[in-house]
């Protein structure tokens, strides 16, 4: 079983800047994201952005994925693929983004409404959000990986929301998916023990429906098994005392997102 790979500080700060590389490439599909997009095309301008500032897409055929970008649209949950499918007005879109850049990963998702959304939906976006800020809040020196899970899960099913089981987070660095696994339920104090040097990436994949999910034959799209929306979010974190260190932003893509809407 492989071991847990604590980062330095100086490891640390290489992974701050793949995954603000993640975080711009947001910002810039978050320019051009709106109806009458495919999705194919977020997905090469992400790769040429990405190749632009010396980077590698991170996400592009690994374990044989097939694109840059996870794509999916709806009801599917993560992993979808980018093709010919043309954004209209009521979409959800969960973007999910990696980056190697100087040998390290970043890793980050987003999920977007295209134009106006049900009541539902937007509270579906509202809540995953905070589900991961709670589960962030809880990334530090002394925690467990269960007290993540827990308010994450909490937060979620207290809106009447279902919580993926079937899908982590994880460690994150030298390789995309590192120990330990970051399940978003779980038992407060339960888990192993949060220590300085982790690096984790936390991502709550929340459904407006029921929990389960089905797995597609492409052997990569995960959607709700009730055709309800699905939300994501993902930040690449630090475990620190005290507070952990958000190392991926959304600030790039918050600030196109007020612009476009005033």
């Amino acid at each position: 079983m492989s071991k847990i790979h604590y980062k330095s500080a100086e490891e640390i700060e290489l992974i701050r800047l793949s995954s603000m590389l993640v975080a711009k490439t947001h910002g810039e599909i978050a320019k051009v994201i709106a109806p009458g997009v495919k999705t194919i095309e977020l997905d090469k301008l992400a790769e040429t952005f990405i190749r632009d500032n010396g980077g590698i897409p991170a996400f592009l055929n690994y374990g044989g994925f097939p694109y840059s970008l996870c794509i999916s649209l709806n009801d599917q949950v993560v992993h979808g693929f980018p093709g010919t499918h043309v954004l209209k007005e009521g979409d959800l879109v969960s973007v999910d983004c990696g980056v190697i850049l100087n040998k390290y990963f970043g890793d980050s998702a987003f999920t977007f409404a295209i134009g106006g959304v049900s009541e539902q939906v937007k509270t579906l976006m509202r809540v995953t959000r905070e589900c991961l800020d709670l589960g962030i809040e809880k990334a530090v020196v002394g925690n467990r990986i269960g007290d993540i899970g827990y308010a994450v899960q909490e937060h979620a099913e207290k809106h009447g929301f279902g919580v993926v089981k079937e899908l982590v987070g994880h460690g994150v660095g030298l390789k995309l998916h590192e120990k330990p696994e970051v399940p978003n339920y779980g038992r407060r104090g339960s888990g192993i023990k949060l220590e300085e040097g982790m690096v984790i990436a936390i991502e709550p994949m929340i459904n407006a429906g029921r929990a389960g999910v089905k797995f597609w034959d492409d052997g990569w799209t995960v959607s709700t098994v009730d055709g309800k929306a699905s939300a994501h979010y993902e930040h690449t974190v630090a475990v620190k005392k005290g507070k952990a260190d958000i190392l991926s932003s959304f600030e790039y893509v918050d600030n196109v997102l007020k612009e476009k809407n005033n």
